[in-house]
């Protein structure tokens, strides 16, 4: 597997139907209108994905006074990803992606470094989709700690 095609500003953010952490669907479609902080993490309850979730869900009330809905991915299962929702009071929708495929189409699964070795798996990534469903930003590789703030001062909140 090669390096994965990365979707740039202007860019019709990929559509989706996923199974949440609540057993519902949710689907790109449904926050049409709205601005969505959609962000790829690699595996709920590890300490990084826990750090970087916890940071949006501290962030939460700004962004959404702001118009944006948060919404975390990943290829956990859904019965997993509720335990992390009820373990860290995650109060934003996280939405399984077993196959990858959403991710894939993100550009947000792929080939990776990690410890100086490459491997196939998620891109810790962000993507800011606008209203119209367009991407806005896509921010690949981001660090676990510090991005929340960092995103938060990128798009003028702080």
């Amino acid at each position: 597997m090669t390096a994965p095609d990365r979707l740039a500003p202007g860019d019709p953010a990929p559509d989706f139907s996923l199974p949440t952490d609540t057993g519902e669907t949710l689907s790109l479609g449904d926050l049409r209108g709205r601005k969505v902080v959609l962000y790829a993490y690699p595996a709920a309850m590890t300490p990084g994905c826990t750090k970087q979730a916890c940071d949006f869900r501290d962030s939460l009330a700004s962004l959404q006074a702001a118009g944006y809905e948060v919404v975390g991915i990943s290829p956990d299962k859904p019965a997993k990803l509720a335990k992390f929702r009820e373990r860290d009071a995650i109060t934003f929708p996280l939405v399984s992606d077993a196959d990858k495929a959403v991710l894939a189409a993100y550009g947000a699964y792929g080939e990776k470094q990690s410890y100086g070795r490459t491997v196939t798996g998620v891109i810790r990534s962000t993507f800011v989709i606008d209203a119209d469903g367009k991407i806005e930003r896509a921010l690949y590789n981001v660090r676990a700690t510090g991005h929340v703030a960092k995103l938060r001062r990128d798009l003028g909140l702080d």
